[in-house]
């Protein structure tokens, strides 16, 4: 078990409490095995390339999910002269540039457009607000982009995987910015599946919405906990036979981390 997290039961009673403002009902079956459960009332809203459950209550994604494959982590499109703006068919609350400006926030990418460079217009819908939480501008240029960097990295390893990122808004410890109170996160999320050689392996990170760097070794924890302090079922569409055991476990020498 990681090092930073120790899931206890207060704990995950503690963070289920915080996050309780959530809540996600059984969902209809799904055939797609990045798509964590979901109902057909949630804001779903499908990208070039990922989909997005987003709360309009929070302004911000509840979840972004995807398959990364090697051939996608190799892209070399770039993303000069791309900004943020809101999506003009997403018919929600959103923030806009003003709300980030002096926020001392920075905008943060759930899926990153460092995921998306196999195509432009893939790459364009990475910069939808709607896919977009304040984060610490520290995490998100530290150790969160070391955490990016090496899901790309096992992509190309694995042949592909399955991404769902998101945040944990928790006590919202740091409230809201700008004029349409946009929620800032205590902590982000990356949950990950790989199918190799006809096994299938999981594990998920945390780390918390601060300057703090926070080494990979130290972050990981299992599915099955993370659920647990999310609220979220992830991979339903994995045989149930199956599904218990690989989100309970981690296997630190599969995914190499030392």
């Amino acid at each position: 078990m990681p090092r930073m997290f120790i899931i206890s039961p207060i704990f995950i009673c503690a963070i289920q409490t915080f996050v309780g403002c959530i809540s996600y009902p059984e969902a209809s079956n799904e055939s797609r095995m990045e798509l964590p459960s979901h109902t057909d009332t949630e804001r779903i809203y499908e990208y070039h390339g990922y989909t997005v459950s987003y709360d309009e209550t929070l302004r911000i994604p509840v979840w972004v999910a995807y398959e990364l494959t090697a051939e996608e982590a190799n892209g070399t499109v770039g993303r000069s002269g791309k900004n943020f703006r809101p999506d003009e068919k997403a018919k929600v609350i959103q923030a806009d540039n003003y709300d980030y400006r002096g926020s001392g926030w920075s905008r943060g990418h759930m899926a990153p457009a460092g995921d998306f460079k196999w195509d432009e217009t893939a790459m364009w819908d990475t910069f939808y607000y709607t896919n977009c939480c304040p984060q610490d501008e520290k995490l998100n240029n530290g150790s969160w982009n070391v955490l990016e960097n090496k899901v790309r990295t096992w992509a190309r390893q694995f042949g592909s995987l399955y991404v769902v990122t998101g945040p944990i808004v928790g006590q919202n410890e740091n409230g809201k910015i700008g004029a349409h109170q946009i929620t800032v996160p205590d902590a982000f999320f990356k949950a990950l599946l790989v199918n190799k050689d006809d096994s299938y392996y999981g594990i998920a990170f945390l780390m918390f919405n601060n300057s703090t760097t926070q080494r990979l070794l130290e972050s990981y924890l299992s599915i099955n906990d993370l659920e647990k302090i999310s609220g979220l079922d992830f991979f339903p569409a994995m045989d149930d036979a199956i599904e218990e055991k690989v989100e309970d476990e981690v296997d630190l020498k599969f995914w190499n981390i030392r």
